[in-house]
C-alpha cells in the first residue's frame, strides 16, 4: 500500500510482515538513490551518528530512510533480555520487509538502494543484500560481518567494511570476512577511533567514506562524477 510522505519530517510507517515500523524519509530533489540505514545493537533510528551521516548523505543528493528494526514492545524487551538485537535473522527480515516496500512505493520504486549498517546492523544488512540482490551497495561501520558468515558467499553486492584502528578485535572479524567476499570489497580502517567513532574528525570520516561508496555504486551511469 503506497503512503505519502511529509518532506518535513519524514515519518512513515513500514509494514514488514506482521508487524509495523517507524522510520524517516528523507529524500532530496532529484536523489541519485536511496539510503537505507540498519542501526546496531541497542540503537534505534535516533542515533546521533546514524543521524549525522544520513545528513551527509543527503547533503550529496542521495534519499535516507533511517527506521527502527524493532516494534516499541520489542525494543522494551531487548533492554531487559538484550536477546533481539543479536537475532540476526529477525533484523535481517525486517530490512528485507522495508526494502520491498521501498520497491513498491511510487516515490522511492526508481531509486537505486544501498544499506548502511552499524555493529549487528551490519550482519543484518549483509544477510538482507544477499536475499535482494537488487541491492546496489552495502556500507559497514564498525559492523559484525561474522554473525552473518554463512551469508557472505552469497553477496553480489559491492561492500565497504569501515573499522576503527583501537577496534582490535572487530578489525579481526572484518578482515576474516573480507577475505570470504567474492564481491568488489575493501575494507577502511580509521586510525585512532574506537568502536563507536567518537573520536574528533573520525565520523566524519566515516560519512565521507559512506557517501563516496555509495555515489560510486548508486548514481545512474552518466550523472557519476569523473574524477
Amino acid at each position: 500500500m503506497e503512503q505519502k510522505v511529509s518532506m518535513e519530517k519524514g515519518y512513515l510507517r513500514i509494514p514488514a510482515g506482521r508487524v509495523v515500523l517507524e522510520g524517516n524519509l528523507l529524500i532530496p530533489e532529484q536523489a541519485k538513490g536511496l539510503v537505507v540505514f540498519a542501526h546496531g545493537s541497542g540503537s534505534s533510528r535516533h542515533s546521533s551518528r546514524n543521524q549525522y551521516v544520513a545528513r551527509v548523505l543527503r547533503d550529496s543528493g542521495l534519499a535516507t530512510l533511517l527506521f527502527d528494526l524493532l516494534t516499541m514492545d520489542e525494543e522494551a524487551e531487548d533492554l531487559i533480555t538484550g536477546r533481539l538485537r543479536f537475532d540476526i535473522g529477525l533484523l535481517a527480515q525486517r530490512l528485507v520487509g522495508a526494502t520491498d516496500w521501498l520497491q513498491s512505493n511510487q516515490a522511492t520504486s526508481h531509486l537505486r538502494l544501498g544499506y548502511f549498517g552499524a555493529s549487528t546492523g551490519a550482519a543484518a544488512a549483509l544477510v538482507a543484500a544477499a536475499e535482494r540482490d537488487i541491492v546496489g551497495a552495502v556500507v559497514s561501520r564498525g559492523g559484525r560481518p561474522d554473525l552473518a558468515e554463512s551469508f557472505l558467499d552469497r553477496v553480489k553486492t559491492p561492500t565497504l567494511l569501515i573499522v576503527g584502528g583501537q577496534d582490535f578485535t572487530v578489525i579481526d572479524m572484518n578482515r576474516k570476512a573480507l577475505a570470504k567476499l567474492r564481491v568488489e570489497k575493501k575494507l577502511v580502517i580509521v586510525p585512532g577511533a574506537t568502536h563507536l567513532f567518537e573520536e574528533p574528525g573520525t565520523l566524519e570520516q566515516v560519512a565521507k567514506l559512506a557517501c563516496d561508496w555509495f555515489v560510486k555504486h548508486l548514481e545512474p551511469k552518466g550523472l557519476a562524477t569523473v574524477n
